[in-house]
């Protein structure tokens, strides 16, 4: 499957068909780790596991706190040092 790159804003895009998405069991917005194979010139993606739910925590909150926590990571593992 032949895909075109595009720029938006400062990055450049690639779009992923349905069928990829599907299959990675991804949607818009989730998260993916990505991995440059410089020897092969090949990108690697591979989805982020999403957290499973614990009992009795709010899945709103969880979701909040997930993202403070990607906001503010610099901060977060400066502290950790």
């Amino acid at each position: 499957m032949e895909r075109r790159l595009f720029k938006t804003g400062n990055c450049v895009v690639i779009s992923l068909s349905k069928e990829i998405l599907d299959g990675l069991g991804l949607a818009d917005g989730e998260n993916v780790s990505l991995e440059f194979d410089r020897q092969k010139k090949r990108v690697i993606f591979t989805p982020v596991e999403k957290p499973q739910a614990v009992a009795g925590v709010d899945e709103n909150f969880a979701h909040q706190v997930n993202e403070f926590i990607e906001y503010y990571r610099p901060a977060l593992e400066e502290l950790t040092k």
